[in-house]
């Protein structure tokens, strides 16, 4: 079974993959998933720390529910920005994106 640490780098190593995705990518749509890549490391760390830390009480795991929650209107509100900027736009590049005025 495996133990904090590696459950705490399983969430190093995608919330690592997760910053550089949205750093280094210039989609918009893939930014937004590495944000949400980024969420999920933070659910992974906190649960494992609730487990593992005080098995008793379920502090991470409603935190952790929280998070999806919020995680769920920013790709609700992210997905409705993107489709405004493409209709007016006509692409969803960060580098054609200089301003945020129409």
């Amino acid at each position: 079974m495996p133990g904090l640490t590696e459950y705490l780098l399983l969430s190093a190593v995608l919330f690592t993959i997760g910053l550089y995705g949205a750093l280094v990518k210039r989609n918009v749509v893939v930014v937004l998933m590495c944000v949400e890549i980024m969420l999920n490391a933070v659910n992974i760390a906190m649960v494992a720390f609730s487990r593992f830390v005080v098995p008793v009480e379920l502090t991470g795991q409603v935190f952790a529910v929280f998070i999806m929650t919020v995680a769920a209107a920013e790709v609700a509100l992210g997905l409705a920005i993107i489709l405004a900027l493409y209709a007016h736009r006509g692409t969803v590049d960060t580098t054609n994106i200089d301003l945020m005025k129409f």
